[in-house]
């Protein structure tokens, strides 16, 4: 009865060590496919913004982008850490598990080495012989027999497990050796790593006391750039309310909403069907700024809002429409560049920031088509475009909408 009640405690710990490492290893590809993923983007921002740094740069945009890449980089680290506080989880599972197989594998080889030891002291043919012979009757004979020939089996059996949690225990032994030399290549990143964030966040100082140094106020650029998007933002909400209007002019003029023709509403579904499968507005980018509102990357009292995002691009990029439509609007405002709106059914897609403007309104756009050249800072080598998605009068998160955005 203990025997079995140890077999069952043996039995049940082996089963909760073997699902614990199952949810570990999934936790660690999922932390490895962050980190990743987040090395990727910081060779994307050294690559859009930091690849003309020897040019003189608008401070101010500077600074903003090494916020930025101080977000990721930290972003990374925390990974990192993660990352190496599972591995070493696993690492201890890993040696409790190596330290139950080698006692059960003490315990196999004592065992079979007294059953050599048995078989050694009995194992003359003539003794064997007598051990048959000796019986009293023909069916004890033969139980012997049977003995005999399961003895045997019993001993190849034993063999085999000794071989078998042998290379069990040299398997384990290799990966807890794979596991530390992870968890002490991920501690050799972070340390170089946080060296170079260091030196960033240094950098990010010294141009902040650099402005502030020559006059310039970080705050109050910050909020002239917010007045600025806040203005074109209204402008855009007109020109959606104007186009509502104008569908509903001959059914009710005060609707919110967009009187759609049948075929507008086929497009409007389908666009929806598309939701989180549409193409990037560019070919090549990275998200410098999200959705919604929010605090200022530095200037931590100053609340952005943003009703799309901010992509930040190569030189010269082509602006692609990411769905079928028509183009509803160009928007040209005082002080900024070209803005293109294209209305799908009941969804506007927004593109601002345009350097050439190749479509006119009322054209039939395709997914993919080109309608623009996104422009290019000439201060700060910095190229941009703010992308947008509305329903209706309503902005929406364009990240829910995008591939992998």
């Amino acid at each position: 009865m203990i025997f079995i009640r140890l077999i069952l405690i043996v039995f049940v710990s082996s089963v909760i060590t073997t699902l614990n490492a199952q949810n570990y290893s999934e936790k660690q590809k999922q932390l490895e496919l962050q980190r990743e993923k987040l090395q990727a983007e910081i060779k994307q921002i050294n690559s859009l913004l930091f690849q003309n740094i020897a040019k003189e740069k608008n401070l101010i945009s500077q600074t903003e982008d090494l916020s930025l890449k101080i977000s990721v980089r930290m972003k990374l680290i925390a990974t990192n850490n993660q990352q190496a506080n599972i591995l070493q989880n696993q690492i201890n599972l890993n040696e409790r598990e190596i330290n139950n197989l080698s006692n059960e594998l003490k315990i196999l080889k004592d065992d079979y080495a007294k059953m050599i030891q048995n078989s050694y002291q009995s194992k003359s043919s003539k003794s064997r012989l007598m051990f048959l012979l000796s019986s009293e009757d023909f069916s004890q004979a033969y139980k012997r027999l049977q003995y005999l020939r399961q003895y045997s089996e019993y001993r190849t059996i034993q063999g085999n497990k000794i071989v078998e949690k042998a290379m069990t225990l040299k398997e384990a032994n290799d990966i807890l050796t794979n596991q530390r030399n992870k968890k002490n290549e991920i501690a050799s990143d972070n340390r170089q790593i946080k060296k170079v964030l260091q030196n960033e966040q240094k950098s990010q100082e010294d141009i902040i006391l650099s402005l502030k140094r020559k006059g310039i106020s970080l705050a109050l650029e910050v909020k002239k750039k917010q007045k600025r998007s806040v203005a074109i933002d209204r402008e855009i909400d007109r020109l959606i309310k104007e186009a509502i209007a104008e569908s509903n002019k001959n059914k009710d003029p005060l609707s919110n909403e967009f009187n759609l023709t049948p075929e507008l509403k086929k497009l409007s579904k389908n666009f929806v069907l598309n939701k989180g499968k549409l193409p990037w507005p560019v070919d090549k980018g990275i998200v410098i700024q999200g959705f919604g509102t929010q605090p200022h990357s530095i200037i931590k009292t100053a609340v952005i809002k943003s009703n799309g995002v901010t992509i930040a691009t190569v030189k010269d990029a082509n602006i692609r429409a990411v769905f079928d439509g028509e183009v509803m609007s160009i928007l040209s405002f005082k002080g900024s560049n070209p803005t293109i709106l294209i209305r799908h059914g009941n969804y506007i897609s927004t593109y601002k920031n345009i350097g050439k403007v190749f479509v006119k309104k009322g054209d039939k756009i395709l997914s993919k088509q080109v309608i623009g050249e996104a422009f290019t800072h000439p201060s700060s080598g910095k190229t941009t475009v703010q992308f947008g998605i509305f329903e209706g009068v309503k902005p929406i998160n364009p990240k829910i909408w995008i591939y992998k955005m």
